[in-house]
């Protein structure tokens, strides 16, 4: 029996069986949309949230207080804060070549009041550089300035976010009062929106004027500490170099050993490489939930064969005795659960991309940018996955047809 031969046959006995062909074919269906839906959507996770990450810039580094724990080496207890003269060491040309700008930042969750409304929100106190360093840019007024710094100026960014909280609208805003804490402040910007960062949404905040802020509402136990300092470097091929600069400066300032460092200094590759492992895992595991429907719809492939085997023992009996070889019988079973579940796999597909489309669609209309991707490597896994568990499933109800003897599969009642 050659190959077409047995591609018609299986094709004929299916189709005299249309509805338990079909409810069979439904099992792998769901398999396989599940396995591309799903990766689909961890795929989609990953580029959101790398994205994100990436549209900061590559040159920049956070560094924050505390080692050990984030950082790798030995944990310090009672690690010394960063302050303002870490920042001023660090932008020194000379002791850091590598690095272009610093940016001290203070920061906390404060109580936001306008237009009746109130709710909490991050507010950062920043210097004029940050807005370069984070990529910031403006729907309408203008950033914090020099003179803003100078005069300890109440005046106030906000995100889109916090806007539509505060006052339902995103634009004229620029003039309106909030209060932070119960101090009024006025609004100067509203920054254009970005999305979720890795510090929460970088629409959800308020940014105003460090000295502001250092003197009137985010108390720290130093005047000059600060809760993270940003390093922009010259350029992307400079951040390991600008990484070792940093680092050793604030070691002879902290006085602190190599592999006790009472600082963290994560770039942006550090970021990328931690929400990739992340997303991964998470792509994995839903890949992994998804595929267990697949052997669901083997084991009924294997169920339905089983009993196609009952029903046709007598037709298997007279082939034998005709003539038909054990291998015939074998690869005829065998085609029928591999049609099965190649047609599946196609539907599955096609089910697949039509649900990462509908997540695409309704991610968009809830306001959050979200693409889910489905991957050639997807398309080819679930392909592959359900052909092999038709093959699988498929093998002990053809071999169990294969050794029918045909003396009793004649007799067979």
């Amino acid at each position: 029996m050659n190959l077409s031969q047995a591609i018609l046959e299986a094709l004929e006995s299916l189709s005299s069986n249309k509805m338990r062909s079909g409810l069979t074919v439904l099992g792998i269906v769901i398999g396989v949309a599940a396995v591309i839906a799903m990766l689909a959507v961890g795929t989609g996770a990953q580029d959101s949230i790398t994205g994100s990450i990436s549209g900061i810039g590559t040159n920049l580094l956070f560094v924050f207080r505390g080692g050990g724990r984030m950082g790798g080496g030995t944990e310090v207890r009672n690690p010394k804060p960063l302050t303002l003269q870490d920042a001023a060491a660090i932008a020194d040309p000379f002791a850091a070549p590598s690095v272009e700008l610093v940016a001290p930042v203070l920061q906390d969750s404060l109580i936001v009041s306008a237009a009746g409304q109130t709710t909490t929100t991050n507010v950062s106190g920043v210097t004029p550089d940050y807005f370069p360093l984070r990529n910031y840019t403006l729907t309408e007024g203008d950033v914090i300035t020099e003179e803003h710094l100078l005069g300890r100026a109440s005046v106030a960014v906000i995100g889109p976010e916090t806007a539509d909280t505060l006052f339902g609208r995103r634009d004229g805003l620029i003039g309106e009062q909030i209060t932070i804490e119960g101090q009024p402040f006025r609004i100067i910007g509203v920054l254009t929106a970005k999305g979720g960062g890795m510090f929460g949404s970088e629409d959800n905040q308020v940014l105003i004027p460090y000295s502001t802020a250092q003197t009137r509402l985010i108390q720290r136990r130093t005047r000059d500490q600060v809760d993270m300092l940003l390093v922009q470097v010259v350029d992307s091929e400079s951040v390991p170099s600008a990484v070792e600069e940093v680092s050793a400066i604030l070691r002879t300032r902290h006085r602190t050993e190599i592999g006790a460092d009472d600082f963290t200094v994560f770039s942006q590759q550090d970021f990328l490489s931690t929400a990739a492992t992340i997303t991964s895992v998470l792509t994995i595991f839903l890949g992994g939930i998804a595929a267990i429907s697949l052997l669901v719809g083997g084991i009924g492939i294997m169920n339905i064969m089983l009993v196609s085997v009952t029903e046709r023992t007598k037709e298997i009996g007279l082939r034998k005795a005709l003539g038909a070889r054990k291998r015939d019988i074998l690869t005829q079973f065998l085609t029928e659960s591999s049609l099965l579940s190649l047609f599946g796999g196609i539907i599955g597909i096609a089910f697949g991309w039509l649900i990462a489309f509908i997540v695409e669609k309704v991610a968009i209309a809830s306001g959050t940018p979200f693409y889910p991707r489905i991957g050639l490597d997807a398309i080819l896994l679930a392909t592959i996955f359900s052909a092999a568990v038709g093959l699988f499933f498929g093998i002990y109800p053809a071999n169990r047809a294969a050794n029918l003897e045909p003396v009793e599969a004649l007799r067979y009642e």
